[in-house]
Order: C-alpha cells, then sequence, then structure tokens
C-alpha cells in the first residue's frame, strides 16, 4: 500500500498560475460563497485545518482538469498583520512580481484592488 502524499504544514492557501495569462492567482471564498480565484494574495482563503485543506486540494483538481489554471499546490503560510505570508521565498517571491522593477507588478500595486477577482 501506497503512503499517501505529504501535506505542507498548516495553515496554508492555494496557488496556482492562471492558465490564459499565466498571472499567480490564489483560492478565495467569493460573494456566493464558492471557490474562486483572485491575483491578490491578501484575500487568499487560509486552510487551518484538514478538511479545509482537502477541500483546496479539490478545488485544485477540478480546476486542473477544467483547463483553469496550472501548477496548483497548498502553500504552508504564516499570519502577518492578519494576511497570509508565504514561509518559503520563492512562494513569497510569487505574490510580489517583477523582481528587477520594484515598480512594477504586485509589490507596486498594479492591477490589485481590494476584492478583484479572476
Amino acid at each position: 500500500m501506497a503512503a499517501a502524499p505529504k501535506r505542507v504544514p498548516l495553515p496554508a492557501i492555494l496557488l496556482a498560475n492562471d492558465l490564459l495569462d499565466g498571472d499567480v492567482v490564489f483560492a478565495v471564498t467569493d460573494a456566493n460563497g464558492q471557490l474562486a480565484w483572485t491575483r491578490d494574495p491578501a484575500l487568499a482563503l487560509v486552510a487551518s485545518d484538514d478538511p479545509a485543506a482537502e477541500s483546496l486540494e479539490a478545488f485544485a483538481a477540478a480546476e486542473l482538469a477544467g483547463n483553469r489554471v496550472v501548477d496548483a499546490y497548498l502553500v504552508d503560510v504564516a499570519m502577518e498583520t492578519g494576511q497570509p505570508v508565504p514561509r518559503h521565498f520563492r512562494e513569497r517571491f510569487k505574490t510580489l512580481g517583477p523582481s528587477n522593477r520594484p515598480d512594477l507588478g504586485k509589490q507596486a500595486g498594479d492591477g490589485i484592488s481590494a476584492g478583484q477577482r479572476v
């Protein structure tokens, strides 16, 4: 019997890349209570227990199968000032945007407004 794949430590968020434009997107609960995607990492839905993480993994599988996103996976986060911040450099880097132009991308606030959804 094969062991189940190891899950990242909780709390965690789900991130992926939008299939059409390649931008990093984060799972969020929309106004109707359904899982959806946002480009704003501050709005990412945080899974604090196994059932919530399993729900995000099921959403990821459906979105991958529907060819809406690629490279969807859970990322362990720390809560800083009430917002989830990835613990690892690679994922933290993905939340910011181009590193060579701090005046562009998410770190400059380009294209992100509270509540913006994909």
